[in-house]
């Protein structure tokens, strides 16, 4: 049986009914798999997922660019933007390498620019599944940064389950369902045997229980 947006609302109405705290939490969506052979390299999901609503908390964008592209990211309000010396100064620096992977959420790179971002700070972005997206020179980056504010990270490694930010429990029940709905489908369509390939699917805010939602 499809997750139906019946079922999710249900969830969403449970998990909202827990004692609130004195800040806004995280949903995250979390995603049990099984009879998944994790050795296969297809099956070590790792997808970026564009979602129809903001998640909620800020998602903080890394651009790397030149010239044009750089000014035109500065305009668009892009969180930080570095440049070629920029990133050749953070190969040298692995400290710095590792902050600048902890302090933003996703990364944008001028095409031209990737060998460099592989060579320098890829070594510390690769194992977080952080590597830059590429784009072109004149790439809508104002566009770029919208998705990039709304796209979640699909990842599985080393353990058959999926966790990834959906929202936040002050977005009203619609918005997150769409959000769920838009990772669901997205993970599906990317599993050897699709539905089959999942024994569970939970909700969870960053500091309350984990709420089951029905298939």
């Amino acid at each position: 049986m499809p997750l139906t947006k019946e079922n999710i609302q249900k969830a969403l109405e449970e998990l909202k009914k827990h004692e609130k705290r004195t800040f806004t939490q995280s949903l995250d969506l979390v995603i049990k798999l099984k009879d998944l052979d994790l050795k296969k390299p297809g099956n070590r999901l790792n997808q970026a997922v564009i979602l129809p609503h903001m998640i909620g908390k800020p998602v903080r964008v890394c651009v790397i660019a030149t010239g044009d592209l750089a000014l035109k990211s500065k305009e668009a309000k892009a969180d930080l933007v570095i440049g070629k010396d920029e990133l050749e100064g953070l190969a040298k620096d692995k400290k710095a390498s590792r902050k600048l992977q902890n302090g933003y959420d996703f990364f944008v790179s001028e095409a031209s620019l990737m060998p460099l971002v592989g060579k320098t700070i890829g070594p510390v972005l690769g194992p977080k599944g952080k590597m830059p997206t590429p784009i072109h020179v004149n790439a809508p980056i104002s566009e770029v940064i919208d998705q990039a504010r709304r796209t979640a990270r699909i990842r599985v490694r080393d353990q058959p389950v999926i966790q990834c930010r959906i929202g936040s429990e002050d977005m009203s029940n619609d918005e997150l369902s769409e959000n769920i709905q838009a990772v669901f489908s997205s993970m599906e369509a990317k599993l050897e045997r699709g539905l089959r390939n999942v024994s569970g699917i939970l909700l969870k805010a960053s500091m309350g229980h984990p709420v089951k939602i029905a298939m």
